[in-house]
């Protein structure tokens, strides 16, 4: 099953995360996920379906979690620039112009989706807090922050596929 499915899994992969690193990792991740669960094996009735839903899912999440904790880096980074007391004028104002563009990127989020982004960067919530609070399900709080990385990236004008790389680098 390994060998038949394995080159084809991570080309799948790769149309989502645009790195053959990641999605080797994210199929290996998953071949891992299935092995666990070998003996619910014969409950699976369409392997196909089952591995390519759950590399989709995996990708997506991957992609979004690393794209959050990038921003996140980011945003604390620039924080603390601007709150550092170190800074020359130029670079106070550059940070300062900065953190402005990316309120103003935050701003233009749509509604249900800057509520879940800021509820998750501002207010440090996990999301099955904020899945119980808004009475949605994890997968939509991580589309939503996925819409949200993708929208500020795009604002923001930041290569998502440059942001990916560096965290795959930083991985290793």
């Amino acid at each position: 099953m390994y060998n038949y499915y394995h080159k084809k899994l991570i080309a799948f992969s790769q149309n989502y995360t645009k790195s053959i690193e990641l999605s080797e990792e994210i199929v290996e991740d998953v071949f891992v996920k299935v092995w666990f669960k070998r003996e619910r094996f014969s409950e699976i009735k369409n392997l196909n379906v089952y591995l390519y839903t759950a590399i989709k899912h995996q990708s997506l999440n991957t992609l979004s979690q690393e794209a959050r904790r990038l921003v996140t880096e980011s945003l604390d980074i620039t924080e603390h620039d601007l709150h550092g007391g170190n800074n020359s004028p130029h670079d106070l104002l550059v940070t300062s112009e900065l953190m402005q563009s990316v309120q103003t990127a935050i701003n233009s989020l749509p509604p249900r989706c800057k509520l879940i982004f800021q509820l998750v960067r501002e207010d440090k919530l996990r999301y099955k807090e904020i899945a119980e609070i808004l009475n949605i399900s994890v997968n939509t709080i991580d589309t939503q922050m996925a819409i949200a990385i993708k929208r500020l990236c795009s604002s923001l004008n930041i290569q998502s596929d440059t942001v990916l790389s560096k965290s795959i680098l930083k991985k290793n």
